[in-house]
């Protein structure tokens, strides 16, 4: 009788624990899942996501831009020895807060149970279990002010490539048409006036469509192989520059190592237009199957743009020194062909680009406007936010960047 009381003792005393572990509703495997460290709960829903190397291609891509193209201009705003060693620091410090903002993802994906975070999300939680009181209250405030500054950089972005890929192909078509009109009228004398000149607005008009259609693609893995074409295209092109560019290097002794402090603002601010892809880190790194490898893919793609980035910039100025433009290409001979692919080559690229950078500030807009539909209209309404965040690019260049890009630029029309 002793031995049976005691253990109906213990199965009363043991009951209350067992009841309130069962109580929960959450399985075993539920459970695992919840103390998962952070690696391996990062990536349960990514079985479908991008490889290694279509992330490095997609952050190649995000970084190598129209910002490359004016770093030339950059160094003698700065000096041929100041140029490249600021360039050099620019770099770093760009890579390293890169790691920071994926190791803050990381650190607090594992602290509040999440799958992935994007910067918004990131800010907004670690203003939450931050230490000071009054970001605690206002951590909603740093998640609508993280997406209001992403959305509006990568959309400049997005309208300074649509400036670039109508105003290259303007001078490359009217370049053909003066050409093709040459021989005809070599008899006739004809003043500048006279030259038939095209708006750029048409030319951007006539981009419109297909960058609605290329947007239209909304998941980065579709987009790897245009990446990896546009990739090769803006490879071909920057080895069509370098190649002219190191055939007449003046002696480095006849530039100044260093210009005055009031140039210096507009070095730096081509060096940090240059560095363009920090906007789509997060949402790279939430997309790849293996997330471990992320540092190791930001290392290497960070690594080959630094050393374009440093090399063009400096082989640039010191071919064509005080006589350097706003864009490297249009230092280049007008009328041989070689050269004159240069601009469809890389205009190809950016076009493709363009979506790279879309995708963030799509990522940001649209699941509030999807939001607020019906099912069944909801992907009609994407597409048409889509198509909307796409011409409203167009409207910005309409207003206020053409008068920029002719005027401070000096792009020709």
């Amino acid at each position: 009788m002793d031995g049976a009381g005691r253990e109906e003792l213990d199965m009363e005393v043991m009951k209350p624990l067992i009841d309130e572990q069962n109580s929960d509703g959450i399985s075993d495997e539920e459970h695992e899942n919840n103390f998962l460290p952070a690696e391996k709960h990062y990536q349960l829903d990514n079985e479908e996501g991008i490889t290694f190397i279509q992330t490095l291609t997609h952050l190649l891509k995000g970084n190598i831009g129209t910002g490359l193209l004016g770093l030339p201009l950059a160094i003698k705003n700065a000096g041929i020895v100041i140029g490249p060693i600021s360039l050099m620091f620019i770099g770093v410090i760009s890579v390293h807060c890169m790691h920071i903002l994926v190791r803050c993802s990381h650190c607090l994906c594992q602290r509040m149970k999440k799958s992935s975070l994007g910067y918004s999300d990131t800010v907004s939680y670690a203003m939450e279990v931050g230490p000071l009181t009054a970001l605690q209250k206002r951590a909603s405030w740093g998640r609508y002010i993280v997406d209001f500054f992403l959305v509006i950089t990568q959309l400049g972005f997005c309208s300074v490539y649509v400036v670039f890929l109508a105003e290259n192909v303007k001078q490359v078509h009217e370049g053909f048409l003066e050409n093709e009109t040459a021989p005809i009228n070599v008899s006739a004398t004809s003043s500048p006036s006279e030259k038939r000149s095209t708006d750029l607005r048409i030319y951007m008009l006539c981009f419109l469509p297909f960058m609605i259609l290329l947007v239209f693609i909304r998941d980065l893995k579709s987009l790897s192989l245009l990446s990896l074409l546009a990739n090769l295209s803006m490879a071909v092109s920057l080895v069509i520059i370098y190649q002219y560019i190191v055939r007449d290097i003046v002696d480095p002794r006849k530039l100044p190592p260093v210009v005055g402090w009031k140039k210096y603002p507009l070095f730096f601010g081509t060096a940090i237009f240059a560095f363009e892809g920090i906007g789509v880190v997060l949402p790279l790194e939430n997309r790849m199957k293996d997330t471990t490898r992320f540092p190791q893919a930001l290392n290497i793609g960070m690594g080959i743009v630094m050393t374009l980035y440093i090399s063009l910039a400096t082989l640039g100025y010191l071919r064509f020194g005080d006589e350097i433009k706003g864009s490297i290409t249009l230092n280049l001979p007008q009328d041989i062909w070689l050269y004159q692919s240069v601009k469809i080559l890389y205009s190809f690229g950016i076009f493709v680009t363009y979506s790279i950078q879309y995708y963030v500030p799509a990522e940001i807009l649209i699941p509030a406007v999807t939001s607020k539909v019906e099912q069944k209209w909801k992907l009609l309404s994407e597409l048409v936010a889509r198509a909307l965040l796409v011409c409203s690019t167009c409207v910005t260049n309409y207003l206020t960047t053409i008068s920029f890009a002719n005027n401070t630029l000096k792009l020709p029309t």
